[in-house]
């Protein structure tokens, strides 16, 4: 599609947006509301990176050949990229997101509306994104989280993508749905802001899982027998944290985990794949230049799970692969010779 066949129906309220995380997500979404008539800026940490993208007019590093609308703006200055912005969106990895708040925060303009767009669960604390912005970000006029399937390039490339916001309040939830759904962007609104989350994290681990089965080489039984058992485990830890089942059911759980598990371009599924063909994770996160978030939420989320006294043994399995060097087909033998119960017991 092109940018005026697919945006032929863009935002009737314009407005400026606040991209904060220059990875390819965040530039996807960037490219996304600029084509929708908002005023965007796109920062990144890295001064030089960052002018080299405004040189090029592209993130020829995180999304190559996705041409910048000239109402998007990159910069690696945050009082810039901040002030005046009525929605800014946070697409930094889970790992930095307190830090990197820590210090943007006093430099946000007024109230506006502060949207996650990460999926993960913080090392050590096990707190969702949008608490970790709570905790670091004061005076905003709401939080919300912006979740289901959708992979940047696909997004950048005008195909339909449907995702899911989070946000307990349902006015503002409705401004952010609004300035979003634009061309080939459909956006939802849920009040499950914790389901929302927890799904989007959650699938990352289950996609690792999904594609060490890809690497060793079973087949469709193996990977739909995974996926369905993977589900179950995702809406457990979720309702364990006051999240509505039916939340998992849709967009943000059902949906992303089906795209990331399968789909060619999900991290974490080809972290998983060379995993399954006997590469160390290492040797495979050493090799990447973007980040898989399910590599840490994979602890992160079995820290989360202990306190709550939740079975897990999918997430298990993934964990003693990844860091205690267990064979990924003993991984898959243990899962098979757990005792037998019924479906929708542990």
């Amino acid at each position: 599609m092109t940018d005026n066949d697919s945006y032929s129906r863009a935002t009737t309220r314009p407005g400026r947006v606040a991209v904060v995380g220059a990875g390819s997500w965040g530039t996807a979404l960037a490219v996304h509301c600029a084509r929708a008539g908002h005023d965007v800026t796109l920062w990144g940490r890295d001064a030089e990176r960052m002018a080299a993208m405004l040189a090029a007019g592209e993130n020829a590093v995180y999304l190559p050949e996705v041409a910048f609308p000239a109402a998007l703006e990159p910069t690696s200055d945050a009082q810039r990229a901040l002030a005046d912005a009525t929605i800014v969106v946070s697409a930094v990895p889970s790992r930095y997101t307190r830090t990197m708040w820590e210090t943007l925060a006093p430099k946000l303009g007024g109230k506006v509306h502060l949207v996650s767009a990460t999926k993960g669960i913080e090392e050590g604390s096990g707190l969702r994104m949008s608490e970790v912005l709570e905790q670091t970000v004061a005076g905003v006029a709401s939080i919300s989280s912006i979740s289901g399937p959708s992979f940047a390039r696909e997004l950048a490339e005008g195909h339909p993508t449907a995702v899911t916001l989070g946000c307990a309040d349902l006015d503002a939830a409705r401004d952010v749905q609004e300035a979003f759904s634009a061309g080939p962007l459909r956006v939802y609104r849920n009040q499950d802001l914790i389901g929302v989350e927890m799904g989007g994290a959650l699938k990352n681990v289950i996609a690792i899982a999904a594609g060490i089965v890809d690497g060793i080489g079973f087949g469709s039984n193996t990977q739909a027998a995974l996926i369905s058992r993977g589900l179950k485990e995702v809406t457990t830890l979720a309702v364990a944290c006051g999240a509505r089942s039916a939340t998992l059911m849709g967009l943000a759980g059902l949906g992303d985990l089906v795209l990331t598990c399968t789909g060619p371009l999900s991290r974490n599924r080809g972290v998983g794949v060379e995993i399954g063909r006997g590469r160390t994770l290492d040797e495979v996160t050493d090799s990447m230049q973007m980040v898989a978030e399910g590599v840490v939420t994979t602890r992160s989320s079995l820290e989360l799970a202990g306190r709550l006294a939740v079975e897990m043994p999918i997430a298990e399995s993934v964990r003693a692969v990844l860091y205690d060097g267990l064979d990924p087909r003993a991984g898959i033998e243990q899962l098979l010779t757990r005792a037998l119960v019924e479906e929708w017991e542990s």
